[in-house]
């Protein structure tokens, strides 16, 4: 008899050598595909998509925010085809992503975007423009272009002189604002007001009359809509996110209902942790694919809590590293090491409770940090990784010796510097 656990797994007897023929892959059903891809490295998932008969049907099976993440692993430049192959609303991702630093729309960002979109030729730009928020374009253009005239209006003599660049209808004239983009801007406005005449018209005026910043504003929280059906928080949510829990009073709850605020249910933007500590063993013992979306939210919730580019794998590593410690360590402390003990606690305890007693944990090593003193260099350095603002262990602590920093991991970390300040506090 075949589990549930079983049929999710991938066709592992088509990896021999730890390698897939892209033939067998091809033959498999769409779900074991994907399963599949989420053991590979993202490079190879490339080659294997691409190879793939059903390419763009598979590239659309991901999620918008699953695709990008491996876009940004392969680089834009190399993934130029996924990119190419992707939905409407996965390109639409792709743009909240990358046209926004926080709350600001990014001009040059825009420029190169569009150019993508661009690249991928007509027929494929008609298809995403009715996707794209039209405060989105207007935003673009209101950097890129004037626009005079338009209806019923009376062209003012500074208007009929001036030396427009175009017009596609003797009724709106245009003049570019960057030459080297006029090219660019030019091609995107022609399908505009080919394809979409009214949305043409709508931009025109737009461009004459609405106010940049409140453009901005209303494609913003449309942007912040989005990503909220897609697990990201308001950033004003997750900032109680690394709130302080006493753990001398912490008791994990029984009880828990729903986890996250959206219909959408979604997948690790990157693969689940791998290796052999205590809280992938738990993870793994527990029955319920929806513990993987709240942890998903809870490591999203980071994210905006810090800060931290949407668009950084490398501070999304860092975070889901920092997030998985922390869960470990809370973990370990509430449950003696019982794997039981721990499936019962993740299933009636939220994720993020939990995350927050073990990162307040790594907190009152940071009060302690705070009150001792060594002129030893190692000693020192050790310190100035509990002081920063997300306490970090020092890797001259571990067996090896190494020099550097690291995320706190497990319960023997927060034990290993408890004895490290004792020494220190006693030394003084």
């Amino acid at each position: 008899m075949t589990s549930d656990n079983d049929r999710h797994k991938p066709a592992l007897s088509l990896l021999p050598g730890g390698k897939c023929d892209a033939r067998d892959f091809a033959s498999l059903p769409l779900d074991r595909k994907l399963a599949m891809l989420h053991t590979l490295p993202a490079r190879r998932n490339m080659e294997l998509i691409l190879d793939d008969p059903a390419a763009a049907a598979l590239v659309h099976a991901f999620q918008p925010q699953e695709l990008y993440w491996l876009v940004e692993e392969i680089g834009f430049t190399d993934a130029q085809e996924l990119i190419t192959l992707a939905s409407p609303d996965q390109c639409r991702f792709f743009l909240d992503m990358e046209l926004w630093d926080k709350e600001t729309f990014v001009p040059d960002k825009a420029w190169e975007w569009f150019g993508h979109l661009l690249e991928m030729g007509e027929e494929r730009i008609v298809e995403i423009i009715p996707e794209l928020d039209h405060e989105l374009l207007l935003l673009f253009l209101k950097q890129a272009i004037t626009v005079g005239g338009g209806t019923g209006d009376l062209i003012n003599d500074e208007e009929r002189l001036f030396e427009w660049d175009h017009t596609f209808d003797e009724l709106y004239f245009i003049s570019y604002r960057e030459p080297r983009h006029a090219q660019l801007v030019g091609a995107l406005l022609d399908i505009i007001y080919r394809h979409y005449h009214d949305l043409y018209r709508e931009l025109m005026e737009g461009v004459k009359h609405e106010l940049f910043s409140e453009v901005e504003e209303l494609a913003g929280q449309f942007r912040s809509g989005r990503l909220a059906d897609l697990g990201f928080p308001d950033p004003l949510e997750a900032a109680a996110l690394y709130a302080y829990l006493n753990p001398a009073t912490f008791s994990p709850a029984t009880d828990k209902g729903d986890v996250i605020p959206t219909e959408a249910e979604q997948g690790l933007p990157v693969p689940r942790k791998s290796g052999d500590s205590f809280l992938v063993r738990v993870l793994d013992g527990v029955a319920n694919e929806g513990i993987y979306q709240e942890l998903n939210y809870l490591v999203n919730t980071a994210l905006v809590a810090e800060g931290a580019p949407l668009s950084d794998v490398a501070a999304l590593q860092s975070v889901m590293e920092r997030v998985y410690g922390c869960l470990n360590i809370a973990l370990e402390d509430l449950s003696g090491g019982n794997e039981g003990t721990g499936r019962e606690i993740v299933t009636g305890e939220y994720l993020k409770r939990l995350f927050q007693l073990g990162f307040s944990m790594l907190l009152d090593l940071q009060r302690q940090a705070a009150e001792v003193r060594s002129d030893n260099y190692a000693a020192n350095k050790a310190l100035k990784g509990l002081k920063a603002t997300c306490p970090r262990f020092y890797r001259g602590l571990d067996p090896d010796h190494a020099d550097g920093y690291r995320e706190f991991r497990a319960l023997a970390d927060v034990q290993t510097v408890r004895e490290f300040l004792q020494i220190l506090a006693g030394a003084h």
